[in-house]
């Protein structure tokens, strides 16, 4: 392995022409789904998880089997992260063991600590700040359904979470438009990256893409919900958006909060594509960060 292995942590890390790459060759390795490449044969992904996990779970699991790798699932309880044993420990041991680590946790900075111990490559499967794969997901997924994201208008509504922040990211990457619609009281003063709303509306004005997220994430049960009932995404918002406007949601929805039934099972919903282009954008991400050890993108 390179002195400086290719972590996949934060959009914003990245060079723009590199993310499109990678967005390109997962175009590529869907329309090979049904005879896809042994990229990854001989090759290990350590998976480890700190909670539930359906959609990256699967995703990366069958992403590493489709190519000819192997995955292994590790959850919280069944290695010493964060325990007895050291980040670093843990992060010099798994380097002699596999040939990358897919992290979903909730400690982005334990994440960035991890990643600077080990020595082959680290994969941001989602943070409570970051969520960079499902981004990358959800761009292919515009590219396909629109044509292109470039100078597009993304309206986001609902909370301020790690989905936003990484949708911000990408913005300034993949040159489009970026709102968010979210209650007054959470609207950031830091980042001044996007423009940021309390009028879902106006957010939804030509939108040619409304896309939202769970209002209560996990580990925040009992959160109180009446301040976002204005920022569901409903019918009536979906008609202030562009005729050929796309619904879109990471999942899983929590029914029927953030977004009403008739949106969500509507033509405009695009939420089953955007899960299975889960799959082969990790495909790509992989295939990037694992090319020094012969992998051929």
């Amino acid at each position: 392995m390179p002195n400086t292995p290719r972590h996949f942590i934060n959009l914003r890390d990245f060079d723009a022409d590199l993310l499109k790459d990678i967005i390109k060759n997962a175009h590529q390795l869907k329309a090979q789904k049904f005879n896809p490449p042994q990229l990854f044969k001989g090759l290990s992904l350590a998976m480890m998880f700190d909670k539930r996990s359906t959609r990256t779970r699967m995703s990366f699991e069958v992403a590493m089997k489709q190519l000819g790798g192997h995955s292994i699932v590790l959850n919280k309880s069944d290695i010493q992260l964060g325990g007895s044993e050291s980040v670093e420990s843990t992060a010099q041991v798994m380097s002699r063991f596999v040939d990358g680590i897919m992290l979903r946790l909730s400690d982005h900075a334990m994440m960035e600590e991890l990643a600077k111990h080990a020595t082959i490559p680290v994969i941001n499967g989602m943070t409570d700040i970051s969520h960079p794969c499902q981004i990358m997901a959800d761009v292919m997924t515009i590219e396909e359904k629109l044509g292109g994201i470039q100078g597009k208008k993304i309206a986001w509504f609902g909370d301020y979470n790690n989905v936003t922040q990484s949708f911000v990211d990408a913005s300034e990457k993949f040159d489009f438009e970026f709102i968010a619609a979210v209650p007054e009281d959470i609207i950031p003063t830091a980042d001044k990256r996007c423009t940021v709303t309390s009028d879902a509306k106006a957010a939804a004005k030509d939108a040619d893409v409304l896309v939202t997220d769970t209002w209560v994430s996990m580990g925040q049960e009992g959160k109180t919900l009446d301040k976002f009932w204005p920022y569901q995404v409903n019918s009536g918002l979906m008609a202030l958006a562009k005729e050929h406007a796309i619904f879109m949601h990471c999942m899983p929805i929590h029914e029927w909060e953030e977004v009403s039934q008739d949106v969500a099972k509507s033509p405009a919903s695009v939420i089953l594509d955007e899960a299975e282009n889960r799959l082969h954008a990790q495909k790509a991400i992989l295939a990037w960060c694992l090319e020094e050890t012969g992998v051929v993108v």
